[in-house]
């Protein structure tokens, strides 16, 4: 006999609503992140236009810790196979002992990561030869610097407190930034698509560990804890397209900070002032970077003086000046030096040993290679003997393997950035 219809009706409402949603994306998803990571690989497509929706899932459908997650594939998966691009400012100066870190930890971790560069011409731009070994290289631009003229607004806006070269060197560096933004947009445009993620970091940065992909949260701009010398420290950024535009954004938007009232600020405070007045919040995270530098500072560092972490540090260091030394100050030591520290200047942690200074007062001291050798290990210590002992050849061959890997080039001839470099080693 059959029944009526609203006894069949209520088995069947019962049997849906026990169906787990679960099983819907189990069933529905495979083919649709078919569809989106192939306008990855084919961003030229129409399909490309879906990149919106692409970033949406990344940053939202797979957080939290869901069986499907296991299923299929983790938040930081999605991380590792985003369109990352790798934004390098600054010049070379010690490239020889960074670049190797940045190849390993940062491009190679990443194998949809595209490297810019954005730096000036000087005698050690010979040494970008090295990039030759990045996994890909979408744009690169190295100019001959120029002044830059100083408008009003940024004249109220900035200081020259603190600063090695006044205004014009934070001009300097915020041209640099905002330049490699430019490539950035223009390099998309070119190939229709937009990237998930921008990660902008410095030339003279060493990475003793990979960057971590639990550093990338969508909406949130990541830079590292410590040295925010009363702002924030910005010698690193990771975000998405909305908050690495404001973020990189360092020239074009003094006069929004001028009009919003704020003035005599050094790099860090406007670097601050630029995210909040744009309503982009950030996260400070701990990075396993440090900046290697050329440049001394009192010894141990007073209140508002500037630590240097040797090399040899555990770490993370997140961005704190570093260079090879024998460690002057470790351990309790350390732990004294750092305690006079103001912790809105330029401090860094020091847990578990994580951090030994060097005395920076003055320059580097006699054997510093071998202690570099000793701390980066074989394969960089290979790459930074082979940069000291270049002949003109070598630079040439290399430069011309980098430019033809490139997608964009803009620089000088090869014959001009090794004559001027190696005319001085």
């Amino acid at each position: 006999m059959q029944g009526s219809p609203k006894k069949i009706a209520m088995p069947f409402a019962k049997w849906v609503s026990c169906l787990d949603w679960r099983w819907l994306l189990f069933i529905g998803s495979p083919l649709f992140l078919f569809v989106v990571f192939f306008s990855t690989s084919f961003p030229s497509t129409p399909l490309s236009s879906l990149w919106p929706l692409r970033r949406f899932i990344i940053s939202h459908a797979f957080q939290g810790n869901s069986t499907f997650n296991g299923d299929f594939l983790s938040k930081d998966q999605l991380v590792v196979r985003s369109r990352i691009a790798v934004c390098l400012v600054g010049g070379a100066r010690r490239f020889e002992l960074t670049g190797p870190s940045i190849i390993d930890n940062i491009l190679k971790q990443y194998p949809n990561s595209d490297l810019f560069l954005h730096s000036p011409l000087d005698k050690d731009a010979f040494k970008f030869s090295l990039l030759k070994n990045a996994p890909r290289v979408a744009s690169v631009r190295i100019f001959q610097p120029q002044p830059l003229p100083q408008t009003e607004s940024e004249t109220r806006v900035l200081t020259a407190l603190n600063s090695p070269n006044a205004i014009q060197g934070l001009l300097q560096y915020f041209n640099l930034v905002e330049g490699c933004l430019t490539m950035i947009k223009s390099y998309e445009a070119k190939k229709n698509f937009k990237y998930d993620w921008i990660v902008r970091t410095r030339v003279d940065g060493y990475w003793n560990r990979p960057l971590d992909p639990e550093h990338f949260i969508a909406g949130e701009y990541v830079v590292p804890e410590g040295s925010s010398y009363g702002g924030l420290n910005d010698r690193l950024g990771i975000g998405d397209q909305r908050t690495s535009t404001v973020a990189l954004s360092r020239l074009s938007l003094i006069p929004a900070l001028d009009s919003a009232g704020f003035h005599s600020l050094n790099s860090e405070t406007a670097f601050k002032a630029q995210l909040t007045t744009h309503g982009v919040s950030y996260v400070t995270k701990r990075l396993p970077f440090c900046v290697v530098s050329d440049r001394r500072y009192d010894f141990p560092p007073s209140e508002f003086g500037v630590p240097v972490a040797a090399l040899s540090s555990p770490g993370p260091l997140s961005g704190a000046k570093c260079r090879p030394c024998r460690a002057a100050c470790k351990g309790e030591c350390a732990e004294r030096a750092m305690a006079v520290l103001n912790r809105g200047w330029s401090w860094t942690r020091l847990e578990n040993g994580s951090l030994r200074l060097c005395n920076a007062s003055g320059g580097w001291e006699e054997g510093w290679q071998a202690r570099f050798d000793k701390v980066a290990g074989k394969k960089f210590a290979a790459t930074r003997k082979r940069i000291q002992s270049m002949k003109l050849e070598d630079c040439l061959r290399d430069f011309k393997i980098l430019q033809k890997r490139a997608v964009t080039w803009d620089a000088p001839p090869a014959t001009e950035i090794c004559t001027l470099g190696l005319a001085h080693t």
